[in-house]
């Protein structure tokens, strides 16, 4: 098959990989593009079947995922989170389906998440900005311990390996460093922590900037976001999968985005292209701000969630036509419109999350009054059509606004309509970056 439909303006299928708000916000803005025929989300939850088709497929059973490709004549893949690209699967669908565009890196470009210490590698490699750091296994822990005694508190200690978001910690003292050290390269995360990542803290205020790249060293960098990781308000509490979003942030302002992209945006695609990494799709640069001067956190080689529901609502621009155009390896002039509006979500979840909750509580509310896009995440829909919760977090309610303030009434507007049992959300989400416009 010949997969240039989107250059020759005929439309085409598209199978989406992922079951979360992110991969609910991806689905409503590939519906909108004007090459998209039939859009398949696998598998799904109970709100995306409102964008497309939802498809009962494991998106780590690369083999159901290629008969279905070839048996609905898919011509795009889109990659959601990072398990499937980690695992391979952007290779995998190389060999098996050449023709078919896919929308995430290769498994060597993967490593970017995959691998904290291939990351701070890749940085340290390239001269991008990063915090000092050193690697560590169970054989090397007394190297560790010794390294921890180099820093000042607080001490970051990072499971190398994917860890669903939790295996990063911040220990107050050096007794709290080094019994965590011990309890990670022990087992604590699994496989994912028998190297540890030890590195310096950063005092700063964090964002995230995307970037979509045709690795041929062509790029767009979408619209700038903030989100809230811990549960609690004033950001305390356990971490989480995020608790909200906003967008855009106020001290990302052009000077400071010139310095993105002139020591940390070009250098990353400019060195996966030198370390010869086959890169198209979308890269996450967690990054902070010292002192006006930013410094990349983290990789992830995908779109990030919560940031995702309210990028999306500032993207003007046919996101379908600039995913294609990335996977094909030429974004050449393919524009990328941004909305001057402001964004923002906010996400309920479950009591008791991040720990234990409880599942299958009807959610209400969810109708056309609404003044915010409910995107779902950990939802599912029953034998009778009604929609449940099925995860820790449930609802991204998400809306524009002509400022952030506008954007967040309109979504706690909503987070007082929509309801579910021992349903909870922040209220201050944002908060800190309105202070900063002020």
């Amino acid at each position: 098959m010949e997969y240039l439909c989107f250059q020759n303006h005929q439309k085409m299928n598209v199978l989406l990989l992922g079951s979360g708000g992110r991969e609910s916000a991806l689905a409503w803005k590939t519906a909108q593009s004007q090459i998209v025929d039939k859009l398949f989300i696998a598998p799904g939850n109970g709100g995306t079947s409102a964008y497309g088709t939802n498809v009962a497929l494991n998106p780590l059973d690369f083999d159901a995922v290629r008969r279905f490709i070839e048996e609905n004549a898919v011509e795009m893949l889109v990659v959601g989170n990072e398990d499937p690209l980690v695992a391979g699967i952007t290779d995998y669908m190389a060999q098996h389906c050449p023709a078919l565009l896919v929308v995430g890196p290769s498994r060597e470009g993967a490593r970017l998440e995959g691998s904290k210490e291939f990351a701070k590698e890749f940085m340290q490699r390239h001269s991008i900005p990063t915090a000092r750091y050193r690697a560590f296994t169970a054989e090397t822990i007394n190297q560790g311990y010794e390294f921890l005694e180099t820093l000042e508190a607080p001490y970051v200690l990072k499971a190398d390996g994917l860890a669903a978001g939790k295996g990063v910690l911040i220990e107050p003292s050096l007794a709290d460093a080094r019994a965590s050290l011990a309890e990670m390269l022990g087992g604590k995360f699994g496989q994912s922590s028998a190297t540890v990542v030890i590195e310096e803290f950063l005092s700063g205020i964090e964002c995230s900037v995307f970037v979509l790249t045709d690795g041929h060293g062509g790029y767009r960098v979408l619209p700038v976001a903030k989100d809230y990781k811990r549960v609690g308000e004033g950001d305390t509490g356990l971490n989480t999968g995020g608790m909200g979003s906003v967008s855009p942030v106020a001290f990302a302002d052009e000077e400071f985005m010139r310095k993105v992209d002139e020591r940390i945006i070009r250098p990353t695609v400019d060195g996966l292209i030198k370390d010869g990494i086959d890169y198209r799709g979308f890269i996450f640069l967690g990054l902070i701000s010292v002192k006006g001067e930013p410094m990349v956190i983290e990789y992830n080689v995908r779109m990030g969630d919560p940031e995702t529901e309210s990028v999306m609502l500032r993207i003007d621009s046919d996101l379908g036509r600039l995913m294609a155009a990335a996977a094909a390896g030429d974004l050449g002039s393919v524009p990328l419109e941004i909305s001057p509006k402001s964004a923002a979500t906010v996400m309920l979840v479950s009591g008791g999350y991040p720990e234990a909750y409880g599942k299958g509580f009807e959610i209400t509310g969810l109708d056309a009054s609404l003044p915010c896009i409910a995107f779902h995440a950990g939802t599912k829909t029953d034998a009778e059509g009604r929609i449940l919760t099925s995860g820790g977090r449930v609802i991204a309610l998400s809306a524009t606004g002509t400022d952030i303030a506008d954007a967040l009434a309109k979504c706690y507007s909503g987070a007082e309509k929509v309801d579910f049992d021992k349903k909870y959300y922040r209220s201050d989400i944002g908060r800190d970056v309105m202070a900063l416009a002020k």
